[in-house]
């Protein structure tokens, strides 16, 4: 079980609860559990005066249907729930999941309940995690699915996984799990909340031996920022298609990017620093073999924005330089292989930088490609980059703001990744 907690919790009934649930875990084989589907949280700022952007929708007693697609198929599944940065319980009267029917609503071919120690039930402390029992429903790799939670009387959202570029849903107020019909759904939002996880028990299939994840663990790019919403354009939704028309449809892949994440710098909307939350959002997951790391673009940016009044996102304006980027992906590389997980370092991409910041950039890529640090290299840099002006992306890959890949772009980092490398490299 992969249960932790950074707060005492407050009952002996509370603690009973988690004692359940580690009793009927401990007895599932850790071997055949892999990660299928997973997100990283970031903290909603703390400010009475937050633009619309980082407000979240009303969900005490109502229920929040989320729309997932595991990259990795089984006959019987886990739920992960995160309370990573509450302030108080994490408190879900009923969890369900279900096959999605399209928008808010649910497939008529059933849902499953999913319990927690044997209980609908659950409450999770301040900092606390959970997975759920096991549920017996069958997962099929790249169909979406709808996890349901009622959420308690008093529940609000103070974290999430902000830039999804799916849309979830919102009940009105009432218990509303089980409801085939979205019609009940008419918020919608674009945030993950809570649920960071959903694993499958690989051990049934002829590809059971052989079930690992790979996780993409980055910035914005990696979150796939500008890609179409709610189609799965991003490029790592593009290299899990690659892997299985490859044949590897035994492995998984995570998207754990973090719109504007740094490497080194916590930030007051971005999240922890990627060298902090590498072990929590990574190394933690089930079945993962091998990571693929993108980051740094946002490390050589943001001592250059301006400091906001209010709230300033870019916080603190750290100035870097290529060789601090490169002692955190070392920590990072170790802290891996400190664990038997393989990491493939990704060159950053163009982003018209000045040319400061260019050079720091282009020192960077080419210690990726030649230190052999890294356990194996993704060239995203010459993947997407202008041949007659390789500060730029190809003007074909820009969304238009001179970032952010469009959805061909994101497509042609997928096709950059060395997909038979990258397999090998979760086998040894």
């Amino acid at each position: 079980m992969t249960f932790r907690t950074l707060a005492v919790a407050g009952s002996a009934a509370l603690l009973a609860q988690f004692a359940a649930s580690t009793t009927s875990l401990a007895a599932d084989s850790p071997a055949h559990w892999v990660s299928a589907w997973a997100t990283a949280l970031q903290p909603i700022p703390e400010r009475p005066d937050l633009p619309p952007l980082y407000r979240a929708p009303e969900v005490a007693g109502r229920t929040v249907r989320q729309i997932v697609y595991p990259t990795l198929s089984g006959q019987s599944a886990r739920i992960h729930l995160s309370n990573e940065y509450g302030k108080s319980a994490l408190v879900i009267d009923e969890l369900r999941i279900a096959r999605s029917g399209g928008g808010a609503a649910v497939s008529a071919q059933g849902d499953a309940a999913v319990t927690f120690g044997g209980k609908a039930r659950v409450s999770i402390p301040a900092g606390g995690e959970l997975d759920s029992d096991p549920v017996t429903f069958g997962i099929t790799a790249g169909k979406p699915y709808a996890i349901s939670a009622v959420m308690g009387p008093a529940q609000r959202i103070v974290a999430w996984h902000r830039v999804s570029n799916q849309v979830n849903y919102v009940s009105g107020p009432g218990n509303h799990a089980a409801d085939p019909s979205g019609s009940d759904f008419r918020v919608r939002f674009t945030q993950y909340v809570w649920v960071t996880g959903l694993s499958v028990d690989a051990s049934a299939g002829a590809a059971a031996s052989v079930a690992v994840a790979v996780a993409a663990i980055g910035d914005s790019i990696t979150d796939g920022m500008r890609s179409s919403l709610n189609q799965n354009k991003r490029w790592p939704d593009a290299l899990a298609k690659r892997f299985a028309e490859a044949g590897a449809g035994s492995t998984a892949v995570l998207n754990l990017g973090i719109s504007g994440n740094r490497l080194l710098s916590d930030s007051p909307c971005y999240g922890d620093a990627l060298a902090r939350r590498f072990d929590r959002d990574v190394l933690a997951r089930p079945g993962v073999k091998t990571a693929i790391l993108l980051i740094g673009i946002n490390d050589i940016n943001f001592a250059a924005m301006p400091a906001r009044s209010g709230l300033d996102c870019d916080f603190p304006h750290t100035s870097v330089t290529a060789q601090d980027l490169i002692a955190g992906y070392q920590r990072v590389i170790e802290a891996a292989h400190r664990r038997g997980v393989k990491v493939f370092g990704a060159t950053v991409t163009p982003a018209s930088l000045p040319a400061p910041r260019e050079r720091i950039r282009l020192t960077v890529n080419q210690w990726i490609r030649s230190s052999h640090a890294f356990d194996g290299v993704v060239d995203f840099d010459a993947a997407l980059r202008d041949p007659a002006q390789p500060d730029r992306l190809q003007r074909r890959f820009d969304s238009g703001d001179h970032i952010h890949p469009d959805d061909a772009g994101y497509e042609a980092m997928a096709a950059a990744v060395p997909v038979d490398a990258v397999v090998n490299s979760t086998r040894r």
